[in-house]
This record gives C-alpha cells, sequence and structure tokens, in this order.
C-alpha cells in the first residue's frame, strides 16, 4: 500500500520516545483511553541521522526537522515541567550529550518484531523521564532490553540494514501523512497535533463528538515547579514538538 493510501484507514499515532508531549499523551492514552490505544497504529518519529536522512533523499523525501531556536527550546522545558507538575508527575529530566536518536526507536522497532513493542515503549519512557536516563546509550537499551526478557542485542538496532530501511518507512508514512511534530495523530482524513488534542483524536476513533476541552492540565491547582537543570537543553530537536 502506498503510503498516501493510509488516510483511509488505520487510525494511528506518531510518538518520539524524546518528546516529553509524546510521553504525556502516551499516559493520558494508556491511563485514561486504553481502549483507544488498543485500536491505533504505534509509529515511531525522530529526527533522522545522516544514514536514515539519505534512505529518504534516495525517495525524494525530506522531513521538517531543524536546529530548535534556544528560546523555542528552554520555554519547551519550562512548559513542559509545568505540565508534570500539574498532573503531579515526578520528573527526572535527561540531559542528551550526544542525541543519537535510531538507537532507540530502531530498539523499538526490533522489540516490535519480538512481540514487546508496547512494554519497550514503557520501560523506555520510564529510564529517560523518570530516572533522566540517555537513551543513546546502547548500554541503556540493553538494560531495558534485558528487563522485558529480550536479546541486548537490541541496543544494535541502528546497525541492522532490514531495521534502517523499515525505520525509514516509518518516517515516509508521517511525511506522507504531514506529520511535522509530536505527538501526532491521524485518523482518516483528520490530523491531529499535540498532547492536548489526544481527546479529540480518541472522539474521533470512537466516532463520538468532541467536547471541545483541551487535555492540558493547566485549569488544575497548580504546583510549583521545581527548577530546571542547568544542562538540560538538548542541541537541537524537532522545529515543532
Amino acid at each position: 500500500m502506498h503510503p498516501a493510501d493510509r488516510k483511509k484507514k488505520h487510525p494511528r499515532w506518531y510518538f518520539s520516545l524524546r518528546s516529553p508531549y509524546s510521553w504525556f499523551a502516551y499516559r493520558d492514552l494508556t491511563e485514561k483511553y486504553p481502549d483507544v490505544l488498543d485500536r491505533i497504529e504505534w509509529i515511531p518519529y525522530w529526527e533522522p541521522d545522516g544514514v536514515s536522512q539519505q534512505l529518504l533523499a534516495d525517495v525524494g523525501i525530506s522531513l521538517p526537522v531543524r536546529d530548535m531556536h534556544r528560546s523555542k527550546n528552554f520555554y519547551i522545558l519550562r512548559d513542559a515541567r509545568r505540565w508534570a507538575h500539574a498532573r503531579g508527575w515526578k520528573v527526572t529530566w535527561p540531559v542528551d550529550r550526544a542525541p543519537h536518536w535510531e538507537i532507540s526507536h530502531l530498539g523499538y522497532l526490533a522489540a516490535e518484531e519480538l512481540g514487546k513493542g508496547r512494554e519497550y515503549v514503557a520501560a523506555a519512557y520510564r529510564a529517560r523521564w523518570h530516572e533522566g536516563r540517555d537513551l543513546a546509550e546502547r548500554s541503556v537499551i540493553a538494560d531495558i532490553a534485558d528487563e522485558l526478557g529480550l536479546d541486548r542485542s537490541i541496543a544494535d538496532a541502528a546497525d541492522d540494514p532490514g531495521l534502517r530501511t523499515k525505520g525509514a518507512q516509518c518516517l515516509v508514512a508521517a511525511y506522507y501523512d504531514d506529520a511535522f511534530g509530536v505527538p501526532f495523530f491521524v485518523n482518516g482524513r483528520e490530523a491531529f497535533w499535540g498532547a492536548e488534542r489526544v481527546s479529540a483524536f480518541v472522539a474521533s476513533v470512537r466516532g463520538e463528538p468532541w467536547d471541545g476541552e483541551s487535555d492540558a492540565p493547566f485549569t488544575a491547582e497548580p504546583v510549583a515547579a521545581a527548577p530546571l537543570p542547568a544542562a538540560s537543553a538538548p542541541a537541537s530537536a524537532f522545529a515543532a514538538e
């Protein structure tokens, strides 16, 4: 099936193991809307490295990825921490010293092939946002594999040509769905961007009217946010979360 034909079916979400907003959407889906999470397709989306960029270029595709302005970067850091505290979620902010997102996202594809994709996502989000671990370190992915009873070699998924091709296909699908940030949700011809649109996507998948309420938690009783660590800003990211 040509990726453009996906618009006709297959409700799906594009998620990133890097993005705090993708983590927020994941938590809402798992805790509030598990029936929808069971019905949709999970597609990883990340900033491609040189090898992935070349695979995309070979089919005439370039993703809308560029370095993020420093001011926007720090805004996202503060906003994400504010969001987490409003929900009462504990966050240990990670430091991405040498980001290489194929390590974790192709690791997901390897785990998915072995029937452990969802468990891998849960463990990866926990490692990143609860424990502050660096998902670009192969040892971290190997530890996740141990936790799930998988071979530690999934930490080397980025070295597997077959998984490289499969990963590029995920990014091609994102291109044809006009995805420009994460989390990004698609149902038929409807697209929804951002963690605050989870309930709108859920209503669409269920065939129900949306009540117009945002999933952003800022109507809740405010909780003071802890200060950000000085070295928490990553070097680059999607232009739009």
